[in-house]
């Protein structure tokens, strides 16, 4: 053990010497050339390739989906191959969330094919820090993977991450329910018990509402594809206190993870006040 460390410590100082020296002695252009087909040799004997995803955009106002969506996914389904996690508490107050700790590698698998995924940070030249006093850096996910998987992951794997990480975090979101007044939205923590298994109803048509709920919330991209909007509609009808507001604002809203929204229309004056609610209510469901 000793004489490989000892082999491999000296090819590693003939290294750097001689990179030194090719560093001093060897003429920019010269070097430029050098180095520019030493990639392409990498490159054409390397048989992975990487996809690199920053938390922040270019502008860096607006924090990345797509590093959203692989930090919720990779957190919650391989955080037992990390050895070191950041602990943090969910908007709410009440849950305890568990991310990758940075400089950490996880390995995935999707359909047969294998990539390890990185979490990095990027230090500026001149170390800068934020307005809480800390360093300011630049934080990445790398994913590595073979080049024969290429399409898969590009195509498939990403969407699905995408989409796993948006599902993931409207579950452990705070529920709200949102009321006008006039032509403006508020809200207020949403935190009703009822669920449909407590819900008196018969069990045949329980059921049958829960999976056509489930069915609905999963076929949104087959309604984009068939040219139709993406909406549900349910008419209750009873006395009061049957369960028709119950069912609507609590067991609906905690089955699907969604926010309530009341709208109040003797609040409303016209319908310049009506459309300005709706398109409010819009951006708010659509965008992230």
């Amino acid at each position: 053990m000793g004489e490989t460390l000892g082999t491999l410590g000296s090819a590693m100082a003939a290294f750097m010497f001689l990179w030194a020296m090719f560093q001093q002695y060897v003429p920019r252009d010269l070097r430029r050339h050098i180095e520019k087909y030493y990639q392409r040799l990498v490159k054409y004997f390397y048989p992975y390739n990487e996809i690199t995803v920053h938390e922040y955009s270019r502008d860096r106002f607006m924090r990345n989906e797509v590093y959203t969506a692989i930090e919720t996914y990779l957190s919650t389904n391989n955080a037992v191959q990390a050895k070191r996690l950041k602990a943090d508490t969910a908007k709410n107050n009440q849950s305890l969330v568990l991310t990758i700790d940075d400089h950490q590698e996880i390995e995935d698998e999707f359909e047969g094919a294998k990539l390890w995924c990185a979490s990095s940070t990027i230090s500026a030249g001149t170390p800068t820090f934020n307005m809480y006093g800390q360093l300011d850096e630049k934080r990445l996910y790398r994913l590595t993977f073979h080049k024969k998987h290429r399409d898969l992951i590009t195509n498939r794997y990403l969407h699905h991450v995408l989409n796993e990480g948006k599902e993931i975090n409207s579950r452990n979101r705070q529920r709200k329910l949102y009321t006008n007044h006039g032509a403006i939205w508020s809200s207020v923590v949403f935190d009703h018990p009822a669920t449909f298994q407590t819900l008196a109803m018969e069990a045949e048509k329980k059921r049958e509402i829960i999976e056509d709920l489930i069915s609905f919330s999963r076929a949104k991209e087959f309604y984009a594809r068939i040219g139709k909007a993406w909406k549900r509609g349910y008419l209750l009808y009873g006395p009061p206190g049957t369960g028709k507001s119950t069912m609507i604002a609590a067991a609906m809203a905690n089955l699907l993870h969604y926010y309530v929204y009341d709208l109040e229309l003797t609040a409303i004056r016209d319908n310049t006040e009506l459309r300005r609610l709706l398109i409010q209510f819009i951006l708010r469901i659509t965008l992230p």
